[in-house]
């Protein structure tokens, strides 16, 4: 008896254990894994750790940076261009500035390697702790975007990047940037248009190229071939494209756009990819407004190979599959009291800020933004911190007071998409009252939403967002209940109508409308809130 009852024991655990690693596979993750405005992934891993970049545009300090144990859970550990010197934004347009970084590790050296089409070009920058500092980038003569450094096993470095006609790759000096040979055309991918978003990876004596193709909009895919020599020539995948939702499978899917994608081996041996794509609403047609976003797919890869993306070539919100040990973040808060001395990295500037038209010291726990001239519809450094829009349905608010004497000077919160294309619910005074306005910017039409007088210079802004409206609320700063505004649609501030390569970014802001001033406005605090676990 004893013995049978042992033999039970163990078949009984060795069925709990299959249990749980079942209800591990099933349980998965949900993407996006990191959520709102953070396009064009680029993926490393040291050790036991993984970071990622992406792209920031007109947005500073530039290049986010994200720090993972497991892919699932990722934290902002800061930002690679965190000076004026590195990342110069002066009247960069809406979508100008920094395309397509790429993130690499060599030989005890953190490379980020990007294109800064509103001045410079091509560049990349080292650190020793992706956390930073960053050194001064260094330049490379290569007229292209989205470019990539691959270090092959004889020590030659290579610039590997977009040309007119499809993917280029040349030798370089990786101490001065310096070109050592021709650029030479390798690839041009499968015939979609606008092949892109290169990588190579050396396994199993192939060199993998993989590109992004057909813009990064609703016909964008991931596709890869590969060659015995880095120069080619590359066989196209069978599997071709091995990610997209340009077709039948991916047509009904909440995510589309999927593309531009990097992999990463992790310390398991398993591979994945991070790709970007973007959460539409679905109506009468597609628009989305939290910009194209960061995802994971797990990736089978056989040695001499192809690599085929989570089955079938598709990815989903909800993923079933398998993941690394998961070592989550502590949540963040959703009140910023601004008792710090510094913000936190969610929040940047639109361009090179003028930094003294800010301060979070002059009055304790307060954030101060002194009114600038330059109105959010330039292309100029406005007084304004924003962070990213990362959910459908969100809740955020702010108690602010604004200091002003003049009718031409308004503070409050943007929902800003670009230049052209903002809702403003801001405090202004007309005449001898102070009024709560809601203003809306679409394009070429501007106009006054709806508007109310309010008994104090101090009140509470609230904007509550949903998939398909942004309502607007204001209350008195003493504990008066909200009063609703109005409420507007939100596909006008969707990339659909407004266009560009951002996502919706939630903004504090203060201006004078082209006259000199000093007006300030005092943020005692902020909330964002959402119902994303």
């Amino acid at each position: 008896m004893r013995l049978l009852h042992f033999t039970i024991t163990i078949v009984s655990l060795a069925a709990i254990s299959f249990f749980n690693t079942q209800v591990q596979a099933q349980n998965g993750y949900k993407n996006p894994v990191i959520r709102g405005f953070n396009p064009d992934p680029s993926i490393c891993r040291v050790n036991g750790d993984f970071y990622l970049v992406t792209s920031s545009f007109e947005y500073f300090p530039g290049i986010p940076i994200y720090h993972s144990k497991d892919l699932v859970n990722w934290k902002q550990i800061g930002h690679c261009l965190t000076r004026d010197s590195q990342l110069p934004l002066h009247q960069a347009p809406a979508s100008g500035g920094l395309f397509a970084p790429s993130l690499r590790y060599h030989n005890g050296m953190f490379y980020v390697v990007c294109t800064n089409i509103s001045g410079g070009g091509n560049f990349y920058c080292t650190a020793t702790d992706p956390a930073g500092p960053w050194s001064e980038p260094i330049w490379v003569e290569i007229n292209s975007i989205d470019p990539d450094i691959f270090w092959d096993e004889d020590g030659k470095t290579y610039f590997v990047t977009q040309g007119d006609e499809g993917i280029r790759v040349t030798e370089i000096d990786i101490q001065t940037g310096k070109t050592l040979a021709p650029e030479r055309l390798v690839w041009g991918g499968t015939g979609g248009r606008f092949p892109e978003a290169p990588h190579i990876y050396k396994k199993d004596g192939f060199y993998y190229l993989m590109l992004g193709e057909g813009g990064t909009e609703y016909m964008h895919s991931a596709t890869i071939g590969r060659s015995r020599y880095i120069y080619g020539p590359y066989e196209s995948c069978p599997l071709n494209p091995i990610l997209t939702h340009a077709n039948r499978r991916g047509q009904a899917n909440p995510i589309q756009g999927v593309g531009h994608a990097d992999f990463v081996q992790a310390q398991d041996g398993s591979w994945w990819m991070v790709c970007l794509g973007f959460r539409v609403t679905q109506t009468m047609a597609y628009y989305h407004v939290l910009g194209r976003e960061t995802f994971l797919a797990p990736v089978d890869w056989p040695k001499n190979g192809w690599p085929q993306v989570n089955g079938n070539g598709t990815i989903a919100l909800n993923m079933k599959t398998t993941t690394l040990p998961l070592h989550p973040f502590e949540k963040k808060p959703a009140r910023t009291d601004f008792n710090e001395d510094k913000l936190d990295f969610e929040w940047q500037y639109l361009r090179n800020p003028i930094r003294e038209n800010y301060s979070l010291t002059e009055k304790k726990g307060h954030l101060r933004i002194s009114a600038s001239p330059y109105t959010l519809n330039e292309t100029e450094a406005v007084s304004i911190v924003c962070r990213r829009q990362t959910e459908h349905d969100f809740t955020t608010s702010a108690l602010l007071e604004f200091i002003s004497s003049n009718d031409n000077e308004e503070a409050g919160i943007t929902l800003i998409q670009n230049n052209t294309h903002h809702y403003d619910l801001l405090l202004k005074k007309s005449g001898k009252q102070t009024i709560v306005q809601l203003r809306v910017c679409i394009g070429s039409l501007s106009y006054i939403a709806a508007e109310q007088t309010v008994s104090d210079n101090k009140v509470l802004l609230k904007i509550e967002g949903s998939p398909y409206q942004y309502t607007f609320y204001f209350a008195n700063a003493k504990g008066q209940k909200y009063m609703e505004l109005s409420r507007l649609d939100t596909r006008y501030l969707s990339t659909e109508v407004a266009g560009g390569f951002t996502g919706v970014m939630i903004g504090l802001y203060a201006s004078s409308n082209g006259k000199p001033s000093q007006a300030k406005v005092y943020y005692d605090w902020y909330e964002y809130q959402t119902d994303e676990k």
